[in-house]
């Protein structure tokens, strides 16, 4: 049985238990196969876990709760919409909808926050806007408030 040299000294390099090639070989397969595993149980745990914590709230619910949060029929801006010209309380409806609609499918793109109505408010109103008068804060608790109340 002839033994492997250092092939820069010629001098034989003994193992006292080897191994026969097939365990290396195994070995890496199974490190491999482990680590996309946890990868991907991590990536569905992420994608769960923004599902399980949001409420099954439809898109005409949250709009009817943010008319409310907003100030209802007496509110200078219908729905709370600044940034949009409209010109009927409809029309503010409509672009109501397309901003809930429209960010229901970013928020299933992102990972920052668990929960959707939390996620809207980082866009719908942002904390310390230009225009936020120390108010913006209270929006997710007024507009869950009015979503158990329907």
């Amino acid at each position: 049985m002839t033994h492997p040299t250092k092939w820069w000294t010629g001098v034989p390099v003994r193992r006292y238990f080897p191994e026969p090639f097939f365990f290396d070989r195994a070995k890496t397969y199974l490190i491999g196969v482990l680590l996309a595993t946890v990868i991907i149980l991590l990536i569905l745990i992420g994608t769960a876990r923004a599902q399980i914590v949001t409420p099954a709230y439809t898109d005409t619910q949250i709009v009817n709760a943010i008319y409310k949060a907003e100030g209802g029929a007496k509110a200078t801006y219908a729905y709370g919409i600044r940034s949009v010209k409209y010109s009927t309380v409809a029309e503010a409806r409509r672009i109501c909808f397309n901003t809930v609609r429209n960010n229901r499918k970013r928020f299933a793109k992102q990972s920052k926050y668990t929960d959707f109505l939390e996620f809207l408010a980082s866009r719908y109103c942002p904390v310390g806007c230009d225009n936020d008068r120390g108010t913006n804060k209270y929006w997710v608790k007024n507009v869950r408030y009015f979503l158990k109340e329907a």
